[in-house]
C-alpha cells in the first residue's frame, strides 16, 4: 500500500470513528430546545422541564447499547453497533461498517472489507484496520489515536474535537438539546415496540444565546464552538424518550462544510456492562508514528 493511501486510510478511519461515536453519543450534534411555558395554572410540564429530568436520568445510567447509521455528504456512509459507557469519560467498543462514500472506497483500495472495530478509552481510541493494512506496517493491525495528538495535529479545531469526543455522552447530547429556543413535543410513537414521546427542535448556531437559562455561559460557548468547528450552521434533532425517561432513538439532520449530514441512533440495554481493553502493544502502532515514518520517507 502506498504511503499516501496509508495516510488517507488511517486519517479517514480516525475522522469517521470519531464522527461515529459522536453521532451515537449525541455529543457534538446539537439541537434546539428551550420550550415555552405552558401557562399559569396548567399542570403539564414544559418541554425544558421534562428534558432536564431526562438529562438527569441519563446521567445516572452510565452505559447503553447502540445501533445507528451516519451519512456525511459524499465522504462517508456507515453503520455502527456496539456499547458505550460514560461513567468516567467515554469508553466503549463499536463495529463500524462503511457502506459508501470516499472512505469506503479508500478502505477497499487498501484491501479492507469495509469494517473497522474501534475501542474507545478515556484518552485514546484504537482501530483494528484488518490484515491488508497490517501487512504495510509490520503486521500490526491496531492503530492507536491519542486524543491529545489529534488535537495537536488539528490545531484549534483539533482541540474542539478532542473536547467533543471526550464529552460525547447521551447526557451531553441533551445539554445541546437545551441550547436553542424552539423545542416542542411532537406526539407519541412506538420505537421498536417501545411507547415513546417525541421531542423536536432546531438550532441556528448564529442565534445561540443564554436567554432560557438551561445552559450556563461556558456550556453554551463550548457548544457553539463545537458546532462552528464542524461547519454546522443549522441542525434539526428529534429524540424519542420512553416512560423511564431514557432515550430510545435520536435523529439529527443538518448542513456542514462537508455537505449534508444525517444520523439515526437507537439506544437499548441501559446499564449494560462495558469492558474495554487496550489491544496488545505488539499488535499496535501509533498513528503519529505512521505520519513520522511517512515524513521521513518523503524527505
Amino acid at each position: 500500500m502506498r504511503t499516501s493511501t496509508l495516510r488517507r486510510v488511517g486519517t479517514g478511519a480516525a475522522a469517521a470513528a470519531l464522527m461515529s461515536v459522536a453521532a451515537c453519543s449525541g455529543g457534538g450534534g446539537g439541537s434546539g430546545t428551550a420550550g415555552r411555558p405552558t401557562g399559569a395554572g396548567v399542570a403539564e410540564a414544559s418541554p425544558v422541564t421534562e428534558l432536564q429530568q431526562i438529562r438527569k436520568k441519563t446521567g445516572t445510567v452510565r452505559s447503553a447499547r447502540i445501533e445507528g447509521t451516519t451519512e456525511m455528504g459524499d465522504t462517508v456512509s456507515m453503520k455502527q453497533t456496539g456499547t458505550i459507557g460514560w461513567a468516567d469519560g467515554l469508553t466503549g467498543s463499536l463495529t463500524i461498517t462503511y457502506t459508501g462514500g470516499t472512505m469506503a472506497k479508500a478502505l477497499k483500495q487498501g484491501g479492507g472489507d469495509g469494517s473497522v472495530r474501534a475501542r474507545y478509552l478515556q484518552d485514546e481510541y484504537y482501530a483494528d484496520m484488518g490484515d491488508a493494512f497490517a501487512a504495510t506496517i509490520g503486521g500490526r493491525r491496531w492503530v492507536r489515536y491519542a486524543y491529545k495528538d489529534l488535537a495537536e495535529l488539528g490545531g484549534p479545531a483539533g482541540d474542539v474535537l478532542k473536547e467533543q469526543v471526550q464529552n460525547s455522552t447521551p447526557e451531553q447530547g441533551l445539554k445541546a438539546l437545551l441550547a436553542a429556543g424552539d423545542v416542542r413535543k411532537a406526539g407519541q410513537e412506538d420505537v421498536r415496540g417501545v411507547p415513546a414521546t417525541r421531542y423536536s427542535g432546531t438550532v441556528d448556531v448564529a442565534e445561540l444565546t443564554g436567554r432560557n437559562g438551561a445552559l450556563d455561559a461556558v456550556q453554551l460557548a463550548a457548544l457553539k464552538e463545537q458546532l462552528s468547528a464542524a461547519g454546522v450552521t443549522t441542525q434539526t434533532v428529534d429524540i424519542w424518550v420512553g416512560k423511564d425517561d431514557l432515550l430510545v432513538k435520536k435523529t439529527e439532520r443538518g448542513e456542514t462544510a462537508a455537505g449534508a449530514f444525517s444520523s439515526t441512533v437507537f439506544y437499548s440495554d441501559y446499564g449494560t456492562e462495558v469492558t474495554v481493553e487496550r489491544p496488545p502493544a505488539a499488535d499496535t502502532v501509533d498513528f503519529k508514528e505512521i505520519l513520522e515514518q511517512q515524513a521521513a520517507g518523503s524527505s
